[in-house]
């Protein structure tokens, strides 16, 4: 995964790790599509999400503002991605579920894949929940030898 090697999580703590670890696959996932890695990349991107739903709901400040009733499971994804369609933090037109089955079934090598529109609604919700924009030359260096 791009963040191996790259981040402490432990020495950042877990907010600041989720948004290190989300910004670090956000630009891992782009690669990985350029390069016709089309499975790859989705998926990374979709760790990208993952770890951006984990940093938005660590943060007491975003939290606070979330409709969070006792039941809810902040650990599922698609609880946390409803509620944050909910509070009006991201406006519910990314089709998470549809971007789940989209990873799981995509051509793992095909160059002719048209990605971009993907990429695109992904960082709608990237920009939305904070995550983006972000300097890239904040990060560490990438190993581009990393699969």
């Amino acid at each position: 995964m791009p963040h191996f090697g790259l981040m402490d999580p432990d020495a950042l703590g877990t907010e600041a790790a989720a948004l290190q670890r989300a910004r670090l696959h956000i630009r891992g996932g782009r690669r990985r599509l350029r390069q016709g890695k089309i499975s790859a990349g989705l998926g990374t991107l979709y760790d990208a999400l993952l770890s951006a739903l984990d940093w938005y709901i660590a943060s007491p400040d975003h939290r606070k503002n979330l409709p969070i009733q006792g039941d809810d499971n902040l650990g599922d994804d698609r609880t946390v991605f409803a509620l944050l369609i909910k509070a009006g933090v991201i406006d519910g037109r990314f089709d998470y579920g549809g971007f789940k089955d989209l990873m799981e079934t995509a051509p793992s090598e095909s160059p002719a894949f048209d990605y971009e529109e993907i990429v695109n609604r992904i960082e709608t919700v990237m920009t939305r929940l904070g995550v983006m924009p972000f300097e890239e030359s904040e990060l560490p260096l990438e190993d581009p030898s990393t699969y």
